[in-house]
């Protein structure tokens, strides 16, 4: 049996008539770029996060870059993240020209460390970006309760929490804005690159659309710098189908997570932590364990793949580098990256593999292969 971290192929097999009738249709219609098919999902995937405005973007990594610019953050601004992430949060940062600062994580729930956030603002601090990671929300409550306090915007990373909730608020409904990404692997995922940023704000969000778009107002007149970051027609109409579907993958996924949690209770492994109030979506299932090259080593051999996520910090990284990050200054960032791995976590994962999964890696953590 070889089974791999994520597949789509299952899915697609199981989705393709609706998929390719989604194609069809544009390819159809004569309108290839920023047609229908993008403004009806824009306004269907922001009402079901809970807010008035989505702007579709080329990719998440653009979302977050879009939503930055048009807060005004640029050079000599610095913005309070984490290390423990994905490289576009930090590309986006600085690509903008301001300057990263991270925070520690909380060692249970590997999210920012809130407590941590009032200490890390200076006189150049601009925005705080948070990071849902994993399928789970940051405390928001005390993120905004510090940005209030001090005059700060917050843009919520959402990047891996389609559908996840904190106290019954949606993802990315909790700050000035957010960015979603639609990479094949989310949660909700297309066939290649797509992005959003939503808002409650409707000035923000016209600003955004202006940013994608050469900072065009309309015609070919520019009021200001702009780039070239739009979602397609195709992925649109893709995402538009499969959103009818987003609540049964998240349904889906919880159930492999519960037998996960059931089936590893004892086992060896660090289970995931879910923090109070949160709503876990699973867009990865992270446990933890000292001996985890060894583990993803053995497993590898017997045809199951998994994933680390992430095995360098941000800070640990040669194109990061001159951020001179003090040492030791994040140390549960770090252990984390030594420890973590995530197990296959998709919708379609049937339950005999998954079984097969949870009983090669306790055989493993026994020394019994």
């Amino acid at each position: 049996m070889s089974i791999q971290v994520w597949d789509y192929r299952k899915e697609y097999a199981i989705e393709r008539e609706d998929i390719l009738a989604g194609v069809d249709k544009v390819f159809r219609s004569g309108r290839l770029i920023l047609g229908p098919s993008v403004k009806a999902f824009e306004e269907r995937f922001a009402a079901y996060c809970g807010v008035t405005h989505g702007v579709g973007v080329n990719s998440g990594t653009d979302a977050l870059f879009l939503a930055l610019k048009a807060l005004d953050v640029g050079p000599n601004d610095e913005v309070i993240t984490v290390s423990n992430t994905a490289i576009p949060t930090v590309s986006a940062i600085v690509s903008t020209g301001a300057v990263p600062r991270f925070i520690d994580i909380d060692p249970d729930t590997y999210l920012m460390d809130v407590a941590q956030l009032e200490s890390a603002i200076t006189p150049r601090t601009k925005c705080v970006l948070p990071v849902h990671l994993f399928g789970q929300c940051v405390d928001m409550d005390r993120v905004n309760s510090v940005a209030l306090a001090h005059g700060l915007k917050v843009i919520e990373d959402c990047a891996q929490s389609h559908g996840a909730r904190q106290n019954g608020k949606l993802a990315g409904s909790m700050s000035d804005a957010a960015a979603f990404s639609f990479y094949p692997t989310k949660i909700l995922g297309t066939f290649g690159d797509g992005g959003m940023v939503i808002t409650g704000d409707e000035s923000f969000a016209t600003r955004v659309r202006q940013l994608r778009m050469y900072g065009n107002e309309g015609g070919y007149y520019s009021v200001e710098h702009g780039y070239n970051s739009r979602l397609d027609e195709v992925h649109a109409e893709i995402l538009l189908r499969k959103i009818a579907r987003l609540d049964g993958y998240i349904e889906r996924r919880r159930e492999l997570a519960a037998r996960y949690d059931e089936m590893l209770l004892n086992s060896g492994v660090v289970l995931p932590k879910v923090w109070p109030g949160n709503f876990h979506a699973y867009y990865l299932y992270v446990v933890r364990h000292p001996s985890r090259d060894r583990i993803v080593s053995k497993l590898a051999e017997h045809d199951i793949m998994v994933n680390v996520s992430y095995p360098w910090p941000i800070h640990k990284m040669a194109g990061y580098a001159y951020l001179d990050q003090e040492k030791g200054g994040l140390p549960y960032t770090e252990a984390a990256a030594r420890e973590i791995f995530s197990l296959p976590m998709y919708p379609t994962l049937s339950n005999v593999e998954q079984d097969f999964v949870c009983e090669t890696l306790v055989n493993i953590l026994r020394n019994d292969i």
